[in-house]
């Protein structure tokens, strides 16, 4: 479980970290070898885009260690259903099944304010000190370019509040989960407006639906 290299100068490694790994269960999830998957493979310089989760799926086997994303064979959760029902909307098509690490290969950090859970008890972790990380893998991501935030409901946006810059693009809406998704994150058409913000900027647009023309990472670092 060692600190992905690009981002292992972040504090958070120095402190809490160490504690942290050392009160990992073996049974946690999504495990030792996705614990640092949004990281890993998507240096600082690369992130254009962040969306926000709040921990890891608590099933066995569901987890890949992105926000929101499931393993290919998993049937969609409910919040990840809705997304990718605003996405048709948006776009008119969506991804073919749960797995989003085509997004993170284009530039979007799909990080969880805790990246850790055990089997069936969601959100057990939420007060082990993850959140620290967040805050300041996101920061270091916004030194290097602007960033389109993504922030579905208040524990995103209260996680990340005041972090986001004039020359960065913010979307807040409430949560896409069944519970709150009709307040608002329907119809919020955040896929081509984060699109339409990324050409304005000469930038490539993310292929959400992962139809090809995948973002090519920088060389830089």
């Amino acid at each position: 479980m060692r600190p992905p290299a690009p981002w292992a100068d972040l504090p958070f490694f120095d402190d809490p970290w160490p504690a942290i790994r050392d009160r990992l269960p073996d049974d946690f999830l999504p495990g030792p070898d996705r614990v640092f998957a949004a990281l890993e493979g998507l240096p600082p310089q690369d992130v254009r885009v962040v969306i926000l989760g709040q921990d890891p799926y608590p099933t066995p086997g569901h987890a890949n260690g992105l926000a929101f994303s499931v393993t290919p064979e998993t049937a969609l959760p409910r919040s990840l259903a809705n997304i990718y029902r605003e996405m048709a909307d948006d776009l008119g098509d969506r991804p073919h099944d749960g797995d989003l690490s085509h997004w993170a290969a284009q530039g979007v950090l799909l990080l969880n304010t805790s990246l850790s859970v055990l089997p069936g008890q969601a959100g057990v972790h939420a007060k082990w000190g993850w959140d620290g990380l967040a805050r300041q893998a996101v920061a270091l991501a916004q030194s290097h370019r602007p960033v389109a935030f993504i922030l579905w409901g208040a524990h995103a946006q209260k996680a990340l509040k005041g972090m986001p810059r004039d020359v960065d693009l913010l979307i807040e809406t409430a949560h896409p989960s069944p519970l709150s998704a009709r307040r608002g994150f329907f119809g919020s058409r955040p896929f081509s407006r984060v699109n339409d913000w990324l050409t304005a900027r000469d930038e490539p647009a993310i292929d959400w639906i992962g139809t090809g023309g995948l973002f090519a990472p920088s060389q830089e670092g």
